[in-house]
């Protein structure tokens, strides 16, 4: 049984998701302040932790980044901020994820699941995936799809196994760039979403509407190999 550590500083939205949570059978710990959630983080070991950004006492962002500072665990962060450069400042703080408010009970479930999935599987071989009708199987670095193999360039499988490691979650662009191509291209988005591009033309089976290798606008891209959004909103 997964525990959960829910940081969110309004009571009712805070009580809503732990009693969405014990439904689901985790076991949650609870903290309405950042110095609170962090301390819940040092005494509980959580296997995971939801964030909101807008807490009273510290910015979300400095959270994330102490608990990231001394525990693994995956950190999904909650915020009503559009912009996308608090996304980014988030997840370049150590957070793997984020849910914007609103949003459906549905979607943060299969965030949490994800997350959860992506723990248990870190440092073990890369598994065969399924992109629709296409197999890839990033360890013997093959795909194969209805009509055959398909050839993919080294490059293009550093970049889809990289997607691969951190499937269901969202990646930033400067990861990408930096881990792939390395240092010195860290700015070159034009590059990387030319080999995005590339990926899909191989990959999807509609290239022009991809199911599996989405944008997140602004952020990076997401690998996305189970699970649906729902439409039950949550503010």
């Amino acid at each position: 049984m997964f525990r959960v550590l829910v940081i969110e500083d309004d009571d009712e939205l805070r009580s809503m998701l732990c009693t969405l949570l014990e439904s689901q059978s985790y076991r949650v710990s609870e903290a309405a302040t950042g110095q609170r959630g962090i301390l819940e983080a040092r005494s509980y070991r959580p296997d995971l932790a939801l964030i909101d950004l807008g807490l009273p006492d510290m910015d979300g962002t400095t959270v994330v980044r102490e608990i990231r500072s001394f525990a693994p665990l995956p950190i999904l962060v909650l915020t009503a901020r559009t912009m996308e450069a608090d996304k980014v400042k988030a997840l370049d703080a150590g957070a793997d994820d984020y849910v914007t408010k609103p949003f459906s009970t549905s979607e943060l479930l299969a965030r949490i699941r994800a997350a959860l999935r992506r723990a248990t599987r870190v440092g073990n071989a890369l598994p065969v995936i399924a992109l629709g009708t296409v197999a890839l199987d990033l360890s013997g670095r093959t795909a194969c799809g209805p009509a055959g193999p398909i050839h993919l360039t080294p490059l293009e499988y550093r970049l889809v196994e990289c997607l691969a490691r951190s499937a269901g979650m969202i990646v930033t662009q400067k990861q990408l760039l930096k881990e792939v191509w390395g240092p010195e291209r860290a700015n070159d988005s034009r590059g990387l979403r030319s080999y995005i591009k590339f990926l899909r033309q191989k990959l999807e089976p509609d290239p022009s509407r991809p199911r599996f290798i989405l944008t997140e606008a602004g952020v990076g891209y997401r690998l996305q190999l189970d699970d649906t959004v729902g439409s039950e909103a949550v503010r």
